[in-house]
């Protein structure tokens, strides 16, 4: 490997990779100063901050594979210490004037649409496109004008501005990318000067409330792309303990279940921590067997990880790696893959942060507002004896945290009760890695 250097070689890059798509790859470790794309190669070169953020970037894609669009790029170092082969008096990124602005939204205490962006750019000029995302600096929006001269109107009136008052401040930079790229006209993005685009695929599973998308316009599909920079952002470039980042296998082998009281549901609860879930197949042959089938390969090693071992249902858990790439569709097969309640379509680098093996202590989420702690209890005491409950308001949510007397409790209070209507509300449930209330 060449000597480290802030300067990255990025290689078959095809022609259906964007600008953008590179830096997606390399935001979550650090500020990019410049990007050049050598369409004639399939290759990129791209300037990070300083080298240990290039450092990082490189060291975290050695463990993870980093693809874009279906296609494996591979990463080194460049022989360039600087990169002197774009315009030598162009400042660094975010100071040249560009048509296109690079939006950082700090302290989002409300959600930000396309609308929303819209309505506060427009006025300095004609929007063309807008792209937003979640990455490690929090949520950022490309928004591309017409001109130069209204971006720099945009910016000069903007910077540090709050978009609602005492939150959701603006922090505006030049991008140095020439055109955006939009598939889609939904609430992430948006081409003005294509109105035609589709807002993109839509389906339904085959479980009643499991599966309607159509409702939730934030439920899209999970992209490899997304979950790299997902990752990165999660675990700060490293991986978990025991987590090698390698596996390639997206079906897990679930076997020692109680065939009683086990069901695909209550499956798609507990594996769906730790990933998207694409459908789930209970052997009929073989009842205390099912086969789960993961977003990803990492997704997959992240369940087989946390819950090989954990009790359910009066038995110990053996998780492994199938032997079968995936599940194939058919009447015994349960589709999840369109599933609103898939964790991972949004806030995927905050719910990787929050895996963990079952813990005795569950945390409730999208709560009613006039909840109280004895309707939780009611909801929840089938399942075990409860310890200690704590309700509390975050962001204007009413949430709780529930500590069962054991993890298996908890573990069945979480495979039951996950989705269920408490209050008119559908609850959220997920383990909690505190101790203690």
């Amino acid at each position: 490997m060449a000597e480290p250097s802030k300067v990255i070689h990025v290689r078959n890059v095809g022609h259906e990779i964007s600008e953008n798509d590179l830096l997606q790859l390399f935001q979550p470790f650090g500020v990019i100063t410049k990007l050049v794309m050598l369409r004639a190669k399939n290759q990129a070169l791209l300037q990070m901050q300083d080298v240990p953020s290039a450092v990082n970037a490189l060291q975290f894609y050695s463990n993870v594979q980093p693809s874009i669009r279906g296609r494996n790029v591979y990463v080194q170092f460049s022989s360039h210490q600087e990169l002197t082969i774009m315009d030598q008096n162009s400042q660094a990124r975010g100071d040249e004037p560009n048509r296109i602005l690079l939006v950082t939204i700090h302290h989002m205490l409300y959600p930000i649409t396309v609308e929303v962006l819209h309505q506060v750019f427009s006025p300095h000029g004609f929007v063309e496109k807008i792209v937003t995302f979640q990455k490690s600096a929090g949520f950022q929006a490309l928004i591309q004008y017409q001109s130069h001269q209204s971006a720099i109107s945009a910016r000069n009136s903007l910077q540090g501005r709050n978009i609602y008052d005492g939150c959701c401040q603006l922090d505006i930079q030049f991008s140095n990318l020439d055109e955006l790229q939009v598939n889609y006209n939904n609430e992430r993005s948006r081409d003005f000067t294509n109105p035609s685009l589709p807002s993109e695929q839509k389906g339904k599973s085959s479980q009643p409330g499991y599966g309607d998308a159509s409702m939730y316009p934030h439920a899209v599909g999970f992209t490899q792309l997304g979950n790299a920079a997902a990752i990165a952002a999660a675990f700060g470039g490293g991986l978990p303990p025991g987590i090698s980042g390698t596996n390639d296998r997206c079906t897990v082998l679930v076997s020692n279940l109680n065939p009683d009281r086990i069901d695909e549901d209550k499956l798609f609860n507990l594996f769906s921590i730790y990933g998207n879930i694409v459908r789930i197949k209970l052997l009929r042959n073989k009842p205390d067997h099912a086969l789960v089938q993961m977003g990803d390969g990492f997704q997959a090693e992240l369940a087989v990880h946390f819950l090989k071992g954990a009790m359910l249902f009066g038995k110990r858990l053996e998780v492994n790696f199938s032997k079968h790439p995936n599940i194939t569709t058919g009447a015994d097969t349960h589709e999840y893959s369109n599933s609103n309640l898939n964790r991972f379509n949004r806030n995927a680098a905050k719910n990787y942060r929050y895996c963990c093996s079952p813990t005795k202590m569950i945390h409730i989420s999208t709560l009613p507002q006039d909840v109280t702690e004895e309707e939780i209890v009611n909801h929840l005491e089938d399942h075990g004896t409860i310890a200690s409950t704590k309700l509390f308001e975050m962001n204007g949510k009413k949430q709780a945290l529930v500590l069962f007397e054991n993890e298996e409790q908890a573990t069945e209070a979480l495979v039951c009760k996950h989705a269920t209507s408490l209050g008119g509300s559908t609850i959220r449930i997920s383990f909690s890695q505190l101790q203690t209330i």
